[in-house]
């Protein structure tokens, strides 16, 4: 049987946790719940939840007048939460503690007159959240390359997705210096992303390959893939064992596990434990 080393820190998060147990929990109660987009990153747990009654809609208009809509985890834009106000709905709050804090430092800077850049994905749900909580201006990049392209400004104020690397937050911030007379930079990477980040960090040398298990539409979990392979690991990222080809284990007795924040327990265990009979 091979050996599985899982990181020290895989799976859900404090914020994910939160959101998934209070979703489920008022799903025992109500089996007419909805959620815009899908309330984590995660197919399988969120077929879980929608077994249990949840309903997903795409935006604000297919939500019915009256019903219990659940914010989820990635949060969503200030006009998002007036329109539901509109239709009467019964609005839960399940956005991530650290990505209210980002929504939060975001606005306040905006309205002190910085001009805002936000470090991350603009296709990503949580970057579209954070950009609703801004009324002045606001720029999205994803890297230096992206700062490069900026003018000059006199303020301006550095805001990060939750789920980027603090390394890349850093650069960014350096590339931004020449850009503008007044910098102020808040770092709003999450620790649980730190944390999972160091955790595969720290299999380096330590196995032969790596298995990063979670969504592919997860930000945070590519960024566990990328930096597996950044460390020289021969990595492979799959959302269930059904992905997994078995192949890859040729000439592996060692090998690695990381798992993204949005990846549930029940999951991880089950890849773990095929893996392991292979």
């Amino acid at each position: 049987m091979r050996k599985i080393i899982l990181a020290d820190h895989a799976g859900f998060c404090f914020g994910v946790k939160l959101a998934v147990d209070g979703i489920a929990e008022a799903l025992e109660k109500n089996c007419d719940d909805w959620s815009i987009g899908m309330p984590i990153h995660n197919p399988q747990e969120v077929a879980r939840l929608c077994a249990k009654g949840l309903k997903i809609a795409s935006n604000v208009e297919e939500i019915p007048c009256g019903a219990r809509v659940f914010i989820r985890a990635h949060g969503e834009a200030l006009s998002v939460l007036k329109e539901l106000q509109a239709k009467d709905a019964h609005v839960v709050d399940m956005t991530c503690p650290f990505v209210q804090r980002a929504q939060a430092r975001a606005g306040e800077l905006s309205t002190q007159g910085y001009h805002v850049v936000l470090l991350g994905d603009i296709r990503h749900p949580e970057i579209r959240s954070i950009q609703g909580h801004v009324d002045g201006s606001i720029d999205v990049v994803a890297d230096e390359a992206d700062v490069a392209k900026l003018s000059k400004m006199r303020r301006v104020a550095l805001i990060s997705q939750t789920t980027q690397r603090e390394e890349l937050l850093a650069s960014v911030a350096s590339a931004l210096v020449p850009k503008t007379e007044e910098l102020h930079v808040c770092n709003t990477v999450c620790r649980a992303t730190v944390e999972r980040q160091d955790a595969v960090r720290g299999l380096a040398g330590k196995v032969d390959g790596l298995v990063v298990i979670g969504g592919h539409e997860s930000a945070n979990t590519a960024k566990l893939r990328d930096i597996g392979l950044a460390c020289g690991m021969d990595v492979i990222w799959i959302e269930n064992i059904g992905e997994f080809d078995g192949r890859w284990l040729m000439g592996k007795d060692r090998i690695g596990a990381a798992a993204g924040a949005s990846t549930p327990e029940w999951l991880i265990t089950e890849v773990c434990n095929k893996i392991a009979r292979m």
